[in-house]
This record gives structure tokens, sequence and C-alpha cells, in this order.
């Protein structure tokens, strides 16, 4: 079912990582899906909520570093500078506030 939703157009390569988006005036919900380590920059963007579905995510926000595991969740205020590191098999699933975070492919 969530693979039938429109795939994000992301900066990485398709064989490192697949994303779904549930698109809304209001927001997104995009289920991410990491198919090899992956390592995230640090940015920034409007605010971001998630959870830990399946694998492991070594989140930093603003300086602070935690490891989540499935069953975690995480919020990053708007404007936090944030990075990750993302291990293979890792699944979880985000709500952004801003209605155009990402794009359909």
């Amino acid at each position: 079912m969530i693979t039938n939703l429109p795939e994000v157009a992301l900066p990485f390569p398709p064989d490192g990582m697949r994303a779904y988006l549930l698109q809304a005036e209001r927001g997104q919900v995009v289920f991410f899906e990491i198919l090899q380590d992956a390592d995230i920059p640090p940015h920034s963007h409007g605010g971001q909520w998630g959870t830990v579905l399946a694998g492991t995510v070594e989140l930093t926000i603003d300086g602070k570093t935690s490891t989540l595991t499935a069953g975690c969740s995480y919020t990053i205020p708007a404007g936090a500078v944030h990075s990750a590191r993302l291990t293979a098999g890792t699944k979880f699933l985000d709500f952004f506030e801003e209605s155009d975070r990402h794009k359909a492919k």
C-alpha cells in the first residue's frame, strides 16, 4: 500500500534510499526506506516529527546526538540544524509541517 504512493525525488542515489509521499494541504507524511548506510548532512527547515519503524537512526539536533531504534519518536523544531546517520534496513515515517518540503518524482 505504501509503495503505491508517489515516490519522492531524493538527492540521493535510488539504490541507497527510497521514500514515498502522502501529500496534504498543510503538511506531508513521508515513509523512508534505507537500503544502504547513509549520512544526511546538517540542514534545517520547518518543523518535523517522526518515528522509527525498524533499524537505527543516529540523529543530531542542535549538536545533541541520540540513537533511536524501532518505537522511538523525535521532534525537530522549525529551524533547528540537524543531521542523521542511517543504517541499511532502517524504516521511518516523518511528518513535515511544510507542505512543499519534498517533491514527487
